[in-house]
């Protein structure tokens, strides 16, 4: 028995390190703060190094804090190495998502990456989601665990966003990836978005729907952001005029090796998908009885999910399944709740935040 168990230790210890080992690194040009980016809110919580390549967020009880890439792109590759905060995180949400809402309030389009925080002890744990053309009412969501703690080290998380694709990326290992077809009509985004990162207070739905509070005996929170990547066209959101010719930056894009996956990458995004993750709206046939067009249905995985696209066996750590949606936002200064949303986030939605458009 003992054999058996050290044997099958070994086994997935080198098949985990086979999958690192085969999965290079992108290379990629990293950027300063102020080559790129802009507060977005609560400057007061946002921490820059001396060479400006590192910012830190803070969350503290006056405030969250966020900041937005200083243009808008038509496609790209949106990336940043991240380190969460630890001990306690409960009711804490930090995101790292695309977005266009300020500029088409009616129809924005939205790729998310966003981190959730969780009673002690237990871990962090990150959806991604998808909008396009105003398609709140069906977001893609998925929701996953990390094979790391996102708290000790910084990681690597990337978008990837092109007319044909989108990938989401853990440091190398592609996690999901989203192919355009023609069935989806609007619901792919494919108007200029600008880059956002924020943190802030999600203790309304964010731990065991809202059962968990943030705690700000521990207070400040910071999520750090370093090694900051943009690659993309820059362009006029309204006139969508590029700066450049946006057709041969759309090729260069297209030919970088982060935007077709390769066979070594598709065997590590199976295992990561096959362990890590616990909730696809593709298997979600409660709110999906025909799953969305751009659905591959993997048998294996079509196995480990119930009908409301959740594990069929209950996972050991607890937390919310919920979602979010953002508001609107200028790009000029303006007024914060204490919590550090906008407070015209509560015009939208009355008598509650519209970063919290909750459903089951």
């Amino acid at each position: 028995m003992e054999y058996g168990i050290h044997s099958r230790t070994l086994f997935f210890f080198f098949f985990f390190f086979s999958l690192l080992y085969t999965t290079t690194a992108f290379n990629l040009t990293t950027l300063r703060f102020d080559e790129a980016y802009s507060p977005l809110f609560s400057d007061f919580n946002i921490q820059r190094s001396p060479d400006d390549k590192t910012v830190r967020l803070l969350l503290n009880r006056f405030s969250g804090s966020g900041i937005i890439s200083s243009d808008y792109y038509n496609y790209g590759f949106f990336s940043a190495s991240i380190k969460l905060p630890a001990e306690y995180t409960a009711g804490i949400v930090v995101a790292f998502y695309t977005s266009n809402v300020d500029t088409f309030e009616r129809n924005h389009d939205e790729l998310d990456i966003e981190f959730m925080g969780n009673v002690k002890g237990k871990p962090w744990r990150f959806q991604t989601n998808m909008y396009g053309n105003g398609s709140t009412s069906r977001g893609r969501e998925e929701r996953y665990r990390l094979w790391f703690d996102p708290s000790k080290d910084s990681h690597r998380y990337s978008i990837l966003w092109t007319p044909k694709n989108t990938i989401f990326y853990v440091d190398e290992v592609p996690i999901r990836e989203i192919v355009r077809n023609t069935a989806m009509g609007g619901d792919y985004p494919s108007k200029p978005m600008s880059l956002y990162a924020t943190i802030w207070d999600a203790s309304t739905w964010a731990t065991n729907g809202g059962k968990v509070k943030v705690d700000y005996k521990y207070e400040p929170f910071v999520s750090e952001f370093k090694d900051l990547v943009l690659e993309g066209c820059i362009v006029d959101p309204i006139e969508q005029i590029s700066s450049t010719n946006c057709t041969d930056r759309i090729a260069t894009l297209l030919a970088k090796e982060y935007s077709t996956i390769t066979p070594e990458g598709r065997k590590s995004m199976k295992w990561f998908r096959e362990k890590y993750i616990y909730y696809s709206s593709c298997y979600d046939n409660i709110r999906y009885p025909v799953p969305p067009p751009e659905c591959v249905v993997v048998p294996s995985e079509r196995e480990m999910f119930q009908n409301s696209g959740r594990l069929r066996e209950k996972l050991k750590f607890g937390g919310s399944n919920r979602r979010h949606r953002r508001g609107r936002r200028s790009r000029q200064p303006r007024k914060v709740a204490a919590t550090g949303r906008p407070r015209s986030c509560y015009v939208k939605w009355p008598r509650k935040c519209c970063m919290c458009n909750m459903y089951n």
